[in-house]
């Protein structure tokens, strides 16, 4: 593989790391030619590293773009990956001259790299902007990076996320500290607790806002001391600062280290980052070599990295105050900077090291090369219609399995999702989204695709909206008529109370449906009394069952925000507001309190739906009485790490089917309360016989069901091969969809 890099030759700072890193250790593998605008520093410094450098120069942009065309030719390069705003523009005119993929790396927000520099911004960041908006595709230095980007309107299908990653190969003995720290001019003593920063001295980093924090933090922890390693713009600013708060003579400025970090970082016991904005930061990972305690504002990729609570603590952007109690209670606590410090390390080896960045940007290469190298077939892709965007993680959960599964035939392959809320869609499953209202966006979206999918979930039904029922059969008219196959995805049919409803139903259904797999029996019986006889009809199971749990970090640091220690014998309630649920609301409560006192279990009423289900928990929880512990988990993020808070869970009690169903795939014991019948129809058809109607619900119950849950959580053989039962069952939804898309397995 040939690709080349084009920068402007003038980059600096965390840009300049990952560019000459990555290009150092790409060419240990493919052949990574650097092309730099002017010569200088930064090329002195690739040809040092062995990195292939050729410089460009002039400003006649008309003439080096046609010298790097021919250049590129006569050398082979099948890729070109830009870096920069000059790099961009080049990248942009040489785009359709050369036929290649272009790509480029965003290493920094483009609307505030000019901050302070209105000339320049009104120049190059106008350029900039033009340019990134013409390439083929972008990667994000951070997920966070991503994120930004697809919400200001770029595609969110052509983007890839990339970490900076370091040698986590064990630095030598960097000696003494005590020595080195009084050398650069800190009142050291032997038992002072460092706090360093190495970070430009401009507004972007908000400095103000770690001396504000530190001076809190030195009320109550005078061994507190602060090295800030880096000089810039603001220099007297903060200076003055730290002697308006009294705090002049424990806050030393070192100015830029020479020398290397190595020894920089080796003499601190916390690293703090204060940024307004980042991608995310060499300064951190730089750190975690050292097995630093770390505080970081929660800005760009660094959530990524930081697991609140788990290896190191986040703040919001200018909170000094809660930067202050985060570094007094470090600096009085070596045992937990000690655990933070090798926590960090242990992800930040695996996680974000130099190799991984590398094999992650060669795996960007191939599916470039893979995507651009894609036969123009006319007809390509997907488009999945379902209850999604309206911020319940039982069907986001659904389109994520169903993504998941899709991509499985072919990683490549377009989707197109209809959506309550596009943007955050887009945002979330990096797919193309298009709203419910867009008529013409998914008309358009259906006559470029191949299959559509009727997604999941209790589409076909007229209990909780007519209106739904007749949007979800018109989207199957408009697919068939716009030419697209049609597969109804692991669905659940019912209740169609209507007659005129049934009658249009099965009309619909008949007429324009080639297949539909069912996640349990009764949808079947439903579709035959209703007179659907045309489509193949298969029996499977809910595609969610397929979904994993998030890494124990996430979960972790998901349970931490909720002030509920990770590790603990627990019983989850499910909850969700319904008719009739008010009136039985103590009997949950009253459950949860029996399970504490017979088996020691610890309420945790977790939200679905976290719109809807806090309420319903606290109106239970009333019912708990004094002494008895319980939590309230409100916001378990996505489907991962909800699935990974239930796995935690000894016994789930649950109204919410995808509670049901996130904890059977995990082979978590269940007692179901039915408000609606495809919950008693699920848990029939995995064998669980343990639930009951929320409307003739009593006390005695659900101690009873809770008993024949608790007796099953030690039988594990038996709940493990249930578990594999129903994922063997859900793989017919998959089957059904490659088969329908012509890629059936040979």
């Amino acid at each position: 593989m040939k690709v080349i890099h084009l920068i402007s030759g003038g980059d600096s700072g965390g840009a300049k790391t990952h560019v000459l890193s990555l290009l150092r250790n790409l060419n240990q593998s493919i052949t990574a030619q650097l092309v730099c605008f002017r010569d200088g520093p930064f090329a002195d410094e690739a040809r040092s590293m062995g990195i292939p450098t050729k410089i460009m120069g002039g400003n006649n942009v008309l003439k080096v773009r046609r010298e790097l065309a021919s250049y590129i030719r006569q050398e082979g390069y099948q890729i070109i990956h830009c870096h920069g705003a000059r790099a961009n523009m080049t990248g942009a005119l040489l785009r359709k001259i050369t036929g290649l993929p272009v790509v480029t790396t965003v290493h920094s927000d483009y609307k505030i790299d000019y901050m302070g520099r209105p000339l320049a911004r009104c120049t190059f960041g106008v350029i900039n902007t033009w340019a990134l908006r013409r390439l083929d595709y972008r990667i994000g230095v951070s997920d966070a990076m991503v994120d930004l980007l697809i919400s200001r309107g770029f595609p969110a299908d052509r983007f890839f996320a990339i970490y900076n990653g370091i040698d986590f190969t064990p630095a030598p003995d960097q000696g003494d500290r005590i020595p080195y720290l009084r050398d650069l001019g800190v009142q050291m003593e032997n038992d002072s607790v460092v706090v360093g920063i190495a970070a430009r001295l401009n507004p972007v980093k908000n400095m103000s806002t770690l001396i504000r924090g530190f001076a809190e933090a030195y009320k109550s922890c005078d061994k507190l001391r602060l090295v800030i390693a880096g000089d810039g713009e603001e220099r007297e600013k903060l200076g003055n600062l730290a002697r308006e708060l009294g705090v002049e003579n424990r806050v030393t400025f070192a100015g830029w280290i020479s020398g290397g970090m190595d020894r920089f970082y080796s003499a601190l016991d916390i690293n703090v980052l204060t940024s307004l904005s980042e991608t995310f930061s060499y300064a951190l990972t730089e750190g975690a070599r050292f097995h630093l305690a770390t505080i970081s504002t929660a800005v760009g990729g660094i959530p990524y990295l930081i697991d609140q609570g788990v290896n190191g603590y986040l703040f919001q952007p200018g909170d000094w105050q809660t930067l202050g109690k985060r570094l007094a209670a470090l600096g009085n606590d070596g045992t937990l900077r000690r655990e933070l410090g090798e926590r960090l390390y242990e992800k930040a080896s695996t996680q974000f090291s130099i190799q991984r960045t590398v094999n992650t940007q060669l795996r960007i290469y191939e599916e470039i090369l893979r995507r651009h190298s894609r036969p123009e077939t006319g007809r390509d892709g997907v488009v999945i219609c379902g209850a999604y965007g309206r911020g319940n993680a039982g069907d986001d959960a659904i389109l994520e399995a169903i993504l998941q599964e899709i991509r499985s035939i072919d990683p490549d392959m377009p989707a197109t999702v209809i959506s309550k809320d596009p943007k955050s869609t887009r945002l979330r499953y990096r797919v193309r989204a298009v709203s419910q209202t867009d008529i013409r966006g998914w008309l358009g979206a259906m006559k470029r695709a191949r299959l559509y999918i009727n997604g999941g979930g209790s589409l076909i039904q007229d209990v909780t909206s007519r209106r739904s029922l007749w949007f979800y059969l018109m989207n199957i008219r408009a697919a068939k008529w716009a030419g697209c196959k049609v597969q109804m995805y692991g669905c659940g049919i019912g209740p169609v109370t209507r007659a005129d409803h049934r009658k249009l139903t099965a009309k619909v259904l008949n007429r324009n449906v080639d297949m539909i797999t069912l996640r349990e029996p009764d949808s079947l019986e439903e579709l035959k009394s209703m007179g659907v006889t045309e489509p193949e009809i298969l029996l499977a199971a809910d595609p969610a069952l397929t979904l994993r749990p998030a890494s124990e970090e996430k979960t972790d640091s998901v349970l931490l925000r909720a002030g509920i220690p990770p590790h603990g014998n627990y019983i989850c309630f499910a909850l969700r507001p319904w008719p009739g649920f008010q009136e039985k609301a103590r009997l949950f409560g009253e459950a949860a309190r029996y399970a504490w006192e017979r088996y020691g279990l610890t309420a945790v009423f977790t939200a679905v739906e976290k719109g809807q289900d806090p309420g319903a928990a606290r109106l239970a929880a009333q019912a708990l009485g004094e002494g008895t512990p319980h939590y309230f988990l409100d916001d378990a993020g996505m489907a991962g790490t909800i699935i990974g808070a239930l796995a935690r869970m000894e016994v789930v009690v649950s109204m919410r089917l995808h509670a049901l169903i996130f904890a059977a795939g995990q082979g978590i014991p269940l007692a179901g309360v039915v408000y609606d019948p495809k919950v008693s129809a699920f848990l029939r058809y995995i064998g669980q016989e343990n639930f009951t109607d929320l409307e003739t619900l009593t006390a005695e119950e659900l101690r009873m069901m809770i008993d024949r849950a608790m007796a099953q959580a030690a039988d594990k053989q038996a709940q493990a091969a249930a578990v594999r039962k129903l994922q063997e069952l859900e793989r017919g939804n998959v089957d059904v969809a490659r088969r329908l898309l012509g890629r059936e397995e040979r």
